[in-house]
């Protein structure tokens, strides 16, 4: 079975500050897939959709490693949560509030993101 491509004109914006930043089209996320796009201050934001159709925005830079690699985790749920794995030392992250499910004293940026 083939599978017709999405096709949508709708974009991904995050919200910065007062404002909606355009990032991708909505087609570049593909369920289970993280992308990475840079914001206005040289910062990452590391993009997820899930299988449901819901859109994340979080920070792409891992707190433990340092590196910018986020948006190339794995995705997954734990009681309900959806989260995503750090590439580098596996620790999982709350795609909602940025909590990290492994240490509770740390935590990264979540940003609101729509599809418009």
């Amino acid at each position: 079975m083939t599978l017709a491509p999405e096709t949508t004109d709708l974009k991904i914006q995050v919200r910065l500050d007062e404002d909606w930043l355009t990032v991708c089209d909505l087609t570049r996320l593909l369920p289970g897939r993280g992308v990475a796009a840079l914001l206005p201050d040289g910062g990452q934001v590391a993009l997820f959709r899930d299988r449901a159709g819901q859109l994340y925005a979080i920070d792409n830079r891992d707190p433990f490693g340092g590196a910018a690699v986020l948006s190339r985790g794995l995705t997954g749920s734990h009681q309900g949560r959806p989260f995503v794995a750090s590439p580098l030392l596996k620790q999982r992250f709350d795609l909602e509030t940025g909590q990290c499910l492994d240490d509770e004293s740390v935590r990264i940026t979540t940003y609101e993101v729509r599809a418009a």
